[in-house]
């Protein structure tokens, strides 16, 4: 079997949408005009725009690699664990987003000094600094398997001046740089405009391997052909909830992760509050759930496919500890022509950039808002200039990448990356209970969140160091890191006291709970709409740019025609985009 490589265009293509991301930093740091723009976009960002990038910052190369291969090995079971973001967003529609909107926070940790005590603060920003930059070299480590692997270069050498590389390191090292420095220029709009642009990138993409993926099944019979053989020649149980991931334990246990994971992370929480008002906050998350429901099928569907057009997929991979996680890429590389294949490459890196950035940025307002600013007050009896409240966040992001950059040059493999993923987001899980049980519960006493979240935290590391139930390892982090951190959260309360001065910044944010953040509370912001301008004009250029790849030669399986179609996709996107920012810019 032939695989079309990246060639020359290939390349080309991606060092062009990595020109067009490092663009879109510059044209975003032009916003920032204080540190409130940096962080949150000066609470202007339209609900659209918020509710895209809120989707594809939960995407990341684990999606097409390690969730790939799950899927490839088990089948229908992956969709009901991979679309349960819906039902996380659903509850985020109906409870969390207005509440977060109502909070009336400048920094998503803010809300643990309010909710909470500046102490509680303090311990999550430094306990979070080493689980945040392991997630960030993770998604790094994982992307740059896959990019080094479908430009080809994984195992070759590079040497410069008696200095020797890998291609995978040197991918990571690219890759890295790249991620760094659009984050640092351009802040949250850096992020959410440069989401927005990876939105369109994974959704041209998957619309367009979703068919063809099923075409190429059926042998010339067409879609529906397609689907007729995946159907048929199946492993048996491959369309059966079976195994230990179907067991509702397992299935309940993964639901609880995406409702913490999407209603009460920290780059969640500044995504609602960089919209205007709690409306908007409440249609970010709807949006948000019907693209979770919609487009995780558009990759899970194609690379079921790839169980029947690649049986015997560890002969192709060899060289991967887990060959599985190569699906979705041997699909790409199979059935795409050059020009597609940067395409693809490009929304791979899209998407981890995306999710690495709002690690980035919540790291930095937190080191900046929550921790440089007292501190810089309580010694110099006034508060640091905006200027240098930026220079903090920028350093903060640059020593935060760099260390993920070292993480992903250096972490191992353990069993495969969607195991590893499993036991380390359910470790993490702890710190994000107490504040999902702050917001709906607000009688426990300070000292409740810390109390909670180290409780947690001891219990799953001692039954992770004892060997305790090692085999089903993410059921038992997540059930006793909720239940311990849930026993002492609420077994707290018994030593609440409302009139303790230390509770009167709990008595305000209860009171700005019970408040709605309405529309006319809001000027209206023309230029919050000129972004759309922008994107139009970025998915104008990378549609021409495919549409001119018709003269690249193509392949009887991966005809040129295909980057037409694509090119087509992105100039109607675009030409929509152009006209709702004329209409938006103008106040009726």
């Amino acid at each position: 079997m032939i695989f079309n490589t990246a060639n020359a265009i290939d390349y080309i293509l991606i060092a062009f949408y990595f020109i067009i991301i490092i663009w879109v930093g510059i044209f975003s740091a032009r916003k920032n005009k204080n540190t409130d723009e940096f962080f949150k976009g000066g609470g202007r960002i339209p609900w659209v725009l918020a509710g895209f990038s809120n989707w594809i910052s939960g995407f990341s190369a684990f999606m097409f690699v390690a969730a790939a291969g799950f899927t490839y090995v088990n089948g229908i079971t992956a969709v009901p664990i991979f679309t349960s973001a819906f039902w996380a967003y659903v509850v985020g529609y109906f409870y969390f987003a207005k509440r977060w909107r109502r909070a009336r926070i400048n920094s998503p940790l803010q809300f643990l000094t309010r909710r909470f005590s500046p102490s509680t603060t303090y311990f999550y920003s430094v306990t979070a600094i080493i689980p945040q930059t392991v997630g960030i070299g993770q998604g790094l480590y994982i992307l740059c398997i896959f990019v080094s692997t479908a430009l080809g270069f994984s195992g070759q050498i590079f040497s410069w001046n008696g200095f020797e590389v890998t291609g995978f390191q040197l991918s990571i090292l690219i890759v890295g740089a790249v991620m760094i420095l659009y984050t640092v220029i351009g802040g949250i709009w850096a992020a959410v405009l440069s989401d927005a642009v990876q939105s369109v990138i994974i959704i041209v993409m998957t619309v367009i391997i979703f068919p063809v993926s099923f075409m190429y099944l059926g042998q010339g019979g067409g879609f529906l052909a397609g689907a007729v053989r995946l159907w048929n020649d199946a492993p048996k149980g491959y369309f059966a909830f079976a195994g230990q991931v179907a067991s509702p334990l397992f299935l309940f246990c993964y639901l609880m992760s995406a409702m913490l994971g999407y209603n009460v992370a920290w780059g969640q929480i500044q995504r609602y509050h960089s919209v205007p008002d709690e409306k908007g906050a409440q249609k970010m998350a709807l949006l948000c759930a019907v693209l979770c429901l919609i487009g995780p099928l558009l990759w899970i569907l194609p690379v079921m496919a790839s169980r029947i057009i690649f049986p015997n997929i560890t002969l192709l991979w060899p060289s991967f500890a887990v060959p599985a996680e190569a699906s979705f890429v041997s699909l790409a590389l199979l059935l795409l022509p050059h020009g597609m294949i940067g395409f693809v490459i490009s929304a791979i890196l899209s998407a981890t950039l995306g999710h690495a950035n709002d690690t980035f940025n919540w790291l930095a307002i937190t080191t900046t808002r929550d921790i440089y600013v007292p501190v810089y007050k309580r010694y110099a009896g006034t508060g640091p200039s905006e200027k240098k409240q930026m220079n903090v966040a920028r350093i903060t992001m640059l020593v935060v990448g760099v260390m993920g950059v070292t993480v992903a040059w250096y972490i191992p493999r353990f069993g495969g990356a969607f195991n590893f993923a499993l036991e380390y987001y359910s470790l993490v899980a702890a710190f994000s209970m107490p504040v999902a049980l702050g917001m709906m519960y607000r009688k426990t006493p300070w000292w409740s969140g810390i109390a909670s979240c180290s409780a947690a935290i001891i219990v799953a590391i001692t039954l992770m160091t004892l060997g305790v139930w090692k085999e089903y390892a993410f059921v038992r982090n997540m059930l006793s890191e909720s239940i311990v951190s849930s026993v002492v959260f609420f077994g707290s309360a018994y030593w609440f006291r409302a009139e303790d001065p230390r509770h009167e910044e709990l008595a305000r944010l209860d009171a700005d709970l019970r408040i709605p953040v309405i529309e006319t509370d809001v000027k209206f912001d023309p230029a919050a709409f000129k972004v759309f301008q922008l994107l139009g004009q970025v998915c104008c250029v990378l549609g021409v740019v495919l549409v001119l790849c018709i003269a690249v030669p193509g392949t009887a399986i991966a005809p040129a025609s295909i980057n037409v179609v694509a090119g087509a996709v992105l100039l109607a996107i675009g030409a929509v985009l152009l006209q709702y920012s004329r209409k938006k810019s103008k106040p009726s």
